[in-house]
């Protein structure tokens, strides 16, 4: 994003902007700085630090372009004051396994942050803020998105006490007294602080879809968008997807063979195992398992910025020989399962999907291709 905006940019111009390591791109009048995803880590820190001093003093002559895209939440990780790194880090592992949502984990997020749910914005009026925003959560709510540093933020102390409770996370004493406290709300719509800000969605997961879509058509595929915004335990959505597929292929509803049933948004994983997982993996080592190897279907579940969570594949793919790959090769799938362990097991078979930095992120890409078969 930052590259494009000086490729194209006529006048002055100077930034900040941090990315996960290794997935910089060389730009001349715009710094670019390397952290961790998705536990923030001190160089976001410091990023964060230094991209909210940039913004202060400003007037309103200025403009600030805030380009926004998934994994800014832990990118730009300045704690409130009161609060450590150590602390915000506890917190992040915490929800990362406990099957929070990304509306969720945001909340939280935004609410122990001296820049996210608004504050960017608010710290560098009256000048003129744009957001220029690549959605990668379900609904493209820009509040979500990165937690919203450009644009107001609905949600309260009270919400983010509200969901730590409900996942039953006992956070650091400091986050407790922070979050009780309450003492500085996020900017609220109708803030005048932000006046001046506004947001501008450039890309959208709903875009990746009707792209796939298109290209099925094109191969004499017929494809079902199923949803841009589909929520849930990964292996619970598995579980649906392949009842739906096998609809398809034994009834041809709702859609007849050959056909793609494409899907995107992203699910959770709630972590009990010790393997080395990705909810993307966990969504197709499941869908295996369900489908049990029905003949004529494959699948392909990847994250599109190359990253299925911590790991370094962007996803993986199954057929209808998976599961019986796998039992030759002495592997249980479902004991792999039990453990969160879907990477393994794909690693073992050599399914691996790995593109690595796309420089893009809309989100997961879900595609199960149903072909004729006689059962």
């Amino acid at each position: 994003m930052a590259k494009a905006v000086e490729d194209h940019w006529q006048g002055p111009l100077e930034g900040l902007v941090v990315t996960r390591y290794g997935h910089a791109v060389a730009c001349g009048r715009i710094e670019v700085v390397e952290a961790a995803h998705p536990v923030p880590d001190a160089a976001g820190r410091r990023a964060a630090a230094d991209i909210l001093a940039r913004v202060g003093g400003l007037t309103a002559d200025d403009l600030v372009l805030c380009l926004i895209s998934g994994g800014g939440s832990a990118l730009l990780a300045l704690p409130a004051d009161g609060l450590s790194l150590e602390d915000k880090q506890a917190v992040g592992r915490a929800l990362l396994k406990s099957g929070a949502d990304i509306s969720e984990m945001n909340c939280v997020r935004k609410h122990l942050s001296a820049i996210k749910g608004g504050r960017l914005a608010a710290a560098a009026a009256p000048a003129r803020v744009v957001t220029l925003a690549i959605s990668d959560v379900p609904g493209d709510d820009p509040a979500v998105i990165a937690s919203g540093p450009g644009v107001p933020d609905p949600t309260s102390f009270a919400d983010a006490r509200a969901i730590l409770a409900k996942y039953g996370i006992t956070p650091p004493t400091a986050v407790a007294r922070h979050l009780e406290a309450a003492s500085e709300e996020s900017p609220k719509p109708g803030d005048p602080r932000l006046a001046r800000a506004e947001l501008r969605l450039i890309a959208r997961p709903q875009d990746s879809l009707e792209a796939a879509a298109a290209k099925a058509r094109e191969l004499g595929v017929g494809p079902m968008i199923l949803g841009d915004a589909i929520e849930g335990e990964s292996r619970e959505v598995a579980r649906v997807m392949a009842a739906i597929a096998k609809q398809a292929a034994r009834y041809g509803q709702p859609a007849k063979a050959p056909c793609v049933l494409l899907s995107g948004g992203e699910t959770t994983v709630t972590v009990r195992g010790q393997g080395r997982g990705g909810r993307n993996a966990e969504f197709l080592l499941a869908l295996a398992v369900a489908l049990d190897g029905h003949d004529g279907i494959h699948a392909i579940a990847c994250d599109t910025d190359g990253i299925d969570g911590s790991e370094d594949n962007a996803g993986a793919t199954i057929g209808p020989d998976s599961l019986a790959r796998a039992h030759a090769k002495g592997l249980d799938p479902k004991a792999y399962l039990a453990d969160n362990d879907g990477y393994s097991l794909f690693e073992s078979l050599g399914d691996l999907v790995m593109t690595g930095p796309t420089l893009t992120n809309v989100n997961d890409f879900r595609a199960i291709l149903v072909l004729p078969s006689d059962r």
